[in-house]
């Protein structure tokens, strides 16, 4: 839970919350209710599960009216940068619990709490506003509480402008209370129920500015429309109204009272669904879980990203496996290991069409590294782990005898090679146009370690794959270690060149002794690993990308696509590094109860403090390298929380079994 409370650090109120729906949609904003992103919204919904997204409902212009008053609950920012209204001065609390809830207050007779919500079981996103004041108000006390829906019907990557086309007409409810649009033929229709009354009244709100995207170096400005207002007479010791916003072809709840129980149940089952998820890091993992055709996936991250393979793989092991929710990992293991295709999984999904993109060398073996860990938990039955031993075998297969962009097994010493010009297939995957920042084609070092740890998996239930493992082993510690050093080189056979080496310095190097199941390196070699990333690319929110040392280091990641692609893997920090290097950290410093004391303080504790900033509760994609190391990239990031989970569990195991 975050609470933040008067007086504000105004920076603050642009930290951003996060309610997802479990199909792909969400709804988002920030602490301020301003929207400084695109992807800001109320109602933004999936139409082909979990892609083909789309804004339906931005948000809404919410105000007071009461003696001779009015009093703003929302706030916008438009063009050049005017912010109009201004609530801030009224706005006394913001908390995350049990979901985002604002507090503003007016005066003494005039304090509002306003509350979202968006129901995991039906897609639907709840509004309420609450008017707590003394008893014993006199008539002259009473508020009238209007609200506009702003409204767009678009691609949830793309921005909406004032046009002829747009669709104003309502089918209202007999009582009034209720109204439904379809701005857009091809798009869902979108309805609103209420305890209130709308108004028809149709006009477009222009110009609006969105800070995020203008820092993006992206278009940053938008109209939307507004159909019409909902009007709420406060009234009772502790009045209410309500809105429900949904996107479906069924008929919404039809009248004030059908739709005050309708938010009623709705609050209720989503309650005890979020206590029955037990903690804040569980509470927020269960956001990236989603549906996908009959199964599940994982979604890379909000707002921006569809399900990644590598991602998944590698968020799965902390949000779901470690966290003991079995039988959503075991669903998301079977429904991509249908996905297989020349011994590859897919790199991703994308957001329309049916094609997944093949062009990652990490993701299948990922794949295997999960299936080991779900494996481990004695959870499958002999049907799935048939299934899943049988999609590690054709994985290893295709590697073996070669399949795509020149991903082999390598003859002469049993590494496995990658790449060809022009294509990212490493997590390192920034691409501009047709320049690949970090092509690392060759033997690149944390694609051996997964390579050798994959082999090693296998080997456990076919020993066919014992000898492949060892010979690649006695290659990796021949080749990979540097001798200037002792650390690890980054990537050998550079461009397929034999015998070339690149001596950057990057934190790949560090899954050669955590964060994989089984470490290539022990004692001294282990150790000079640690000391080397810890010393040159550790930061409290991460592993930097690359040493400040380097000429082509970038500690800023900031400015348009090309300068941010630019620095995204050339020194930018990533936190969901700290997992494997906080593990790797334990083994070569001992897994006592005093080294797991450390680890908590010095590397746990700034993310933990992290959940407090950026995407509240959740854990940023990316920092800057440089301090203050401003975090950056997707607020809500899967492999982020995944691995801060996944350290949480491990630390805890190891503190009860140390000496």
């Amino acid at each position: 839970m975050t609470r933040i409370e008067r007086p504000f650090d105004m920076t603050r109120l642009e930290d951003e919350w996060l309610e997802a729906d479990g199909f792909g949609g969400f709804a988002s904003g920030t602490v301020g209710t301003l929207r400084t992103r695109r992807y800001h919204a109320l109602l933004l919904t999936a139409t082909r599960a979990p892609g083909g997204r789309v804004v339906l409902i931005n948000g809404v212009e919410a105000w007071l009216e009461g003696n001779g008053e009015r009093y703003p609950l929302s706030m916008q920012r438009y063009m050049p940068d005017v912010l109009y209204p201004d609530a801030t001065a009224n706005l006394v609390e913001f908390t995350t619990e049990p979901w985002p809830t604002w507090r503003f207050e007016f005066n003494a007779q005039t304090l509002i709490t306003a509350e979202v919500f968006v129901s995991k079981a039906t897609c639907e996103t709840v509004l309420r506003w609450r008017w707590q004041c003394p008893q014993g108000r006199s008539q002259s006390d009473a508020l009238t509480l209007k609200v506009r829906p702003l409204l767009s019907g678009r691609d949830y990557h793309a921005l909406h402008h004032e046009n002829a086309a747009f669709n104003f007409a309502a089918q209202i409810t007999d009582d009034a209370s209720g109204a439904s649009w379809q701005p857009y033929g091809d798009l869902p229709r979108i309805h609103a129920a209420s305890n209130g009354t709308y108004t028809q009244a149709p006009d477009w709100y222009r110009n609006f500015c969105y800070v995020r995207e203008r820092e993006r170096g992206l278009d940053y400005t938008e109209d939307l429309a507004t159909p019409g207002v909902f009007s709420f007479d406060l009234a009772g010791a502790e009045a209410h109204a309500l809105m429900i916003l949904s996107a479906s072809n069924e008929a919404p709840a039809n009248s004030k009272a059908a739709a005050t129980r309708r938010a009623g149940d709705l609050e209720e089952l989503e309650q005890r669904r979020r206590h029955a998820l037990g903690s804040r890091l569980q509470r927020s993992a269960d956001a990236y879980v989603v549906q996908r055709n009959e199964g599940r996936t994982l979604l890379a991250g909000f707002p921006w990203f569809t399900d990644w393979g590598r991602d998944t793989f590698i968020a799965m092991r902390g949000l779901l496996i470690a966290s003991g929710h079995l039988d959503a990992a075991e669903a998301i293991l079977l429904e991509w290991s249908g996905t297989l295709s020349e011994g590859m999984l897919p790199n991703r999904f994308p957001d329309y069409g049916d094609a997944p993109e093949y062009n990652s060398v990490d993701a299948s073996l990922w794949f295997i590294v999960a299936v080991h860990d779900y494996l481990a938990t004695h959870h499958a039955g002999a049907a799935t782990t048939a299934r899943l031993h049988a999609a590690a075998e054709a994985i290893l297969a295709g590697y073996t005898q070669g399949t795509r962009f020149n991903i082999k097994a390598c003859a002469q010493d049993g590494l496995l090679c990658a790449g060809v010009p022009g294509v990212q297939l490493t997590w390192m995957d920034a691409r501009v146009g047709d320049w690949v920042v970090t092509p690392r084609i060759g033997k690149p070092v944390e694609v051996e370690a997964l390579w050798i740890n994959a082999l090693r998996i296998a080997a456990t239930w076919n020993g066919a794959w014992q000898e492949p493992a060892a010979r690649a082993m006695q290659a990796f510690h021949e080749r990979f270690v540097d001798p200037s050093t002792g650390a690890l080189f980054d990537n050998v056979d550079v461009d397929h060149v034999a015998g070339t080496v690149d001596r950057s310095i990057r934190p790949n190097q560090i899954f050669a002794v955590g964060g994989l199941p089984f470490a290539l390196l022990e004692g001294a070699a282990a150790r000079a690993v640690v000391d080397q990333v810890e010393a040159q690319l550790l930061t409290p929110l991460g592993l930097r990308t690359l040493a400040p040392s380097d000429p082509a280091y970038r500690g800023r990641y900031s400015g348009a696509p090309f300068e941010r692609d630019g620095a995204y893997h050339q020194g930018t920090a990533w936190p969901w590094l700290l997992g494997p290097f906080v593990e790797a950290w334990l083994r070569v410093h001992g897994n006592t109860r005093d080294a797991c004391r450390q680890a908590r303080t010095r590397f746990l504790a700034p993310l933990y403090a992290h959940l407090d900033h950026a995407g509240l509760d959740h854990i940023s994609e990316i920092a800057d390298g440089d301090a203050p190391h401003a975090p950056a990239g997707t607020p809500f990031q899967a492999w982020s929380l995944g691995e801060l989970l996944r350290l949480d569990y491990l630390l805890a195991g190891l503190d009860r079994n140390a000496a």
